[in-house]
């Protein structure tokens, strides 16, 4: 099978990724209320699988929608399978942290991220289980580790050992989660060839950026640090 996998950043967290089957992923797709997604990508045209690491409104508030629109498979944890599922959610794989299961030939794996998470509903706060990363593996072998959330931690190495992501989706925008000096602590534990880097820039806080993250990695030359901007695709 010809390697296509296809991500597309969609400002902050979220994520459209294209599997080499043609699958259409989704994770934590913030995109309404997202001031850093493009106008023409805040509307998903469509989605297979719907992925969510937690529960915050700036990675989950568009989820029962997209749900209700495109009535993809969910995978997140219990917790908030629960929460979706009392919404009229059907198609609902729960999971916790160190399964797999294979959705839509795609082999999904959940694993530990350091950070909370909870559901705004209304004026209420729900209890959103724990938040998780994933590592996904396309079906044509492509590994890729989105970490969700998360400052650094040193199973990220375990991460390395067990999964050996080719690519690794990185948050540096610090406040809320780790910062470029993290980020790179993050780096040399996992050893990815290619970084992505997200939640930054969404707001003034957030101010990490991907040059600081490719300066304090300069020592690590057979690692690429990507740069996109919100929208754009970056092909395997």
């Amino acid at each position: 099978m010809e390697r296509k996998v296809r991500i597309t950043w969609l400002g902050h967290a979220g994520l459209r990724i294209v599997s080499p089957g043609g699958k259409t992923l989704l994770i934590d797709p913030w995109l309404k209320n997202n001031p850093s997604c493009p106008q023409e990508l805040k509307v998903p045209s469509k989605a297979d699988l719907l992925l969510l690491t937690h529960g915050h409104f700036d990675h989950f508030e568009d989820a029962l929608e997209i749900a209700r629109s495109h009535d993809p498979k969910v995978v997140a944890n219990f917790e908030i399978c629960q929460y979706l599922q009392s919404e009229g959610v059907q198609k609902t794989l729960p999971m916790n942290k160190g399964g797999t299961q294979s959705v839509e030939g795609i082999q999904v794996t959940m694993v530990p991220a350091s950070h909370t998470s909870s559901i705004q509903a209304g004026g209420t706060v729900l209890p959103g289980g724990e938040a998780v990363g994933f590592v996904l593996t396309f079906e044509d072998g492509f590994r890729l580790y989105d970490s969700g959330d998360t400052t650094v931690f040193s199973d990220m190495k375990l991460i390395a050992e067990l999964y050996r992501p080719e690519m690794a989706i990185l948050p540096i925008g610090d406040l809320f989660t780790m910062g470029p000096r993290e980020a790179a602590v993050a780096c040399r534990l996992l050893r990815p060839r290619r970084v992505l880097p997200v939640h930054y820039g969404t707001f003034p806080p957030l101010t990490g950026r991907p040059g600081q993250l490719r300066e304090l990695t300069a020592d690590l030359p057979e690692m690429e640090i990507l740069a996109l901007e919100p929208g754009e695709t970056w092909t395997a």
